[in-house]
């Protein structure tokens, strides 16, 4: 299920944003950024579409794909 990001509180979105950004595995290039860094880059890209926030009834899990992503697994 896609959650749209202006259905959450701005402190709930920031909390999701931070937590997928603070997952194992999570990569953003040859240079280390900051947290803030990372939010500030993802963020308008959520806000835009380009990424989606989806709960995964399953799972009950939030993650976050990109809009290709989601298109090829329905």
């Amino acid at each position: 299920m896609i959650i749209p990001p202006q259905s959450l509180s701005p402190e709930a979105l920031q909390g999701v944003l931070e937590e997928f950004i603070s997952r194992d595995g999570t990569d953003y290039g040859a240079v280390e950024l900051s947290l803030e860094e990372k939010v500030e880059r993802l963020k308008p890209q959520v806000l835009r579409g380009d990424v989606l926030i989806v709960f995964d009834e399953v799972q009950e899990r939030v993650t976050l794909v990109t809009k290709e992503e989601w298109r090829g697994q329905n």
